[in-house]
């Protein structure tokens, strides 16, 4: 399935990052925050609160990355509402609790 999102054009950059409460929150340099639920993003969802804490940000804030699970998500990703294309959706299983 093809995005029609467009590139946004010169898009904010993180300055900060944190998990909380089942929820991404990315404080941004023009004074925004976004909050995504974690269960856009099955990596995030399933990994320890350890694993969580470990992120840094890249690319001088145009992205987020967790070394111990792999995964990077990206500002413009976020301001376009994007999630995972591997996410799980309410009402799924996390892995942990699947058979």
């Amino acid at each position: 399935m093809a995005s029609s999102a467009r590139p946004i054009p010169n898009p904010p950059r993180a300055v900060s990052a944190t998990i909380a409460n089942g929820y991404l929150v990315v404080d941004l340099e023009d004074g925004r925050s976004l909050s995504v639920p974690t269960i856009w993003y099955p990596r995030l969802h399933d990994s320890s609160a350890e694993e969580l804490v470990a992120c840094e940000l890249i690319l001088d804030g145009e992205g987020i990355h967790w070394p111990d699970i792999d995964e990077h998500i990206s500002v413009e990703g976020l301001l376009a509402g994007r999630k995972s294309a591997t996410g799980i959706w309410p009402g799924e299983p996390r892995k942990s609790e699947r058979t």
